[in-house]
């Protein structure tokens, strides 16, 4: 335990942050797994819709810091190509 009420009060935020950092991360995962559903199961218009939220969500968590913005612009690159081979 911290001695020092500041190095406690960051210790607290610390793990507030983490939570939320790994929530956001499950999140977009989670759109991700969709998108990757639609596209398995052949449906183009579930893909598109699921598309563009996958999308919206990775270009969020790049603005927040969740993920760097080569990663992003790879995941997205990445779903648009997948999109296109099913057309």
């Amino acid at each position: 335990m911290a001695n020092i009420k500041s190095s406690a009060k960051r210790d607290e935020k610390s793990k507030e942050l983490r939570a939320k950092n790994r929530a956001e991360k499950t999140a977009l995962k989670s759109t991700m797994k969709k998108f990757e559903a639609a596209v398995n199961e052949g449906n183009k218009e579930a893909a598109a819709d699921a598309y563009k939220v996958a999308v919206k969500t990775v270009d969020r968590a790049a603005g927040k810091g969740l993920l760097h913005k080569n990663n992003a612009a790879r995941k997205k690159s990445a779903m648009a190509g997948k999109l296109n081979d099913l057309g």
